[in-house]
C-alpha cells in the first residue's frame, strides 16, 4: 500500500507538473510534443522504479522489420501504454474514443495524433480507423493495437477484436506480436502492485498475405504462448 501511493504521488504530481508546460506546445509541429510526450513517459517510468521497485527488460528487439509495421501487444494494464513509446519511437496508438473526454489527456491524446475509435459507430468507425491508420503509416510511422481491445487478468485469452484483421489486410504490413507479464506486477483494477521485473518479448513478425483464419491462429497462438511462459516466469 504504501509503495502504491509513493507511486502514484511521484506519477500525478510529475504529471500536474508538466500539464501546463504542454499546454504551448500543443501548438507546435507535432513531433516536438511526441518528443515531449516521451520525457513525460521516462519520468513515469522513473516513478514506478521508485515507488513500485519495478524495473523492465525488453527481449527480442531483433525481430523487428524495417518501419512501419503493425504491433499487435497483449495489454494488462497501464505499463505497456507507456513503455511503447521509448521502444517504439513515434508509434501511434489505436485507442477508445472516450479518453478523448478525460480533462487535458484527451488535448493530448489529439495532439500526439493518436486514432481514436468509437466502439458504438459500427463499420463507419472501422472505415474511419482504416482510412487514418493509411495516413499515419503514409507518414512514416508504425501503428500500435490491442487486439483483445482491453486489459486482461494474467492468464485470460479472451477473442480477438476484428480491428487486427482489418488492419492486417487493409494496411498490408508485417505485424510484430509483443508477449509480456506486466498483469503478474500491474493487476488490473488494483491498486497495490507487486515489486520485480516485467519482461515484454517482442515476437518475430508475421508476413502480409496470410488468409483471415491463419493470421488469427497465428497471432493468437504466438502472443499467448509467449505470455504464458512469460507468466510462469514471473511466478518463480
Amino acid at each position: 500500500m504504501l509503495r502504491a501511493a509513493i507511486f502514484y504521488f511521484l506519477f500525478y504530481g510529475w504529471t500536474v507538473v508538466l500539464s501546463p508546460f504542454y499546454v504551448p506546445l500543443m501548438l507546435l509541429p507535432r513531433r516536438h510534443f511526441r518528443t515531449a510526450t516521451r520525457f513525460w513517459v521516462r519520468g513515469a517510468v522513473l516513478a514506478m522504479r521508485l515507488g513500485l521497485g519495478i524495473t523492465h527488460e525488453i527481449r527480442g528487439r531483433k525481430n523487428l522489420p524495417p518501419e512501419p509495421f503493425l504491433i499487435a501487444s497483449k495489454h494488462q494494464s497501464m505499463w505497456e501504454t507507456q513503455i511503447l513509446n521509448l521502444v517504439f519511437y513515434d508509434c501511434i496508438f489505436i485507442l477508445k474514443k472516450s479518453l478523448l473526454s478525460v480533462p487535458l489527456v484527451g488535448w493530448f491524446v489529439r495532439c500526439a495524433g493518436m486514432i481514436d475509435v468509437d466502439r458504438s459507430a459500427g463499420a463507419a468507425a472501422m472505415r474511419r480507423m482504416l482510412r487514418t491508420a493509411k495516413e499515419r503509416v503514409s507518414e512514416g510511422h508504425s501503428i500500435v493495437i490491442f487486439p483483445e481491445g482491453t486489459r486482461t487478468k494474467v492468464g485470460d485469452a479472451p477473442p480477438y477484436q476484428p480491428g487486427i484483421i482489418a488492419l492486417y489486410r487493409e494496411l498490408e504490413l508485417p505485424v510484430v506480436p509483443i508477449a509480456l507479464n506486466s498483469g503478474f506486477f500491474w493487476p488490473r483494477r488494483e491498486f497495490v502492485k507487486k515489486s520485480g521485473c516485467i519482461v515484454m518479448e517482442i515476437l518475430p513478425p508475421i508476413s502480409p498475405g496470410l488468409s483471415r483464419q491463419e493470421f488469427m491462429d497465428e497471432l493468437k497462438n504466438r502472443i499467448q504462448s509467449a505470455t504464458d511462459r512469460l507468466e510462469a516466469e514471473a511466478k518463480k
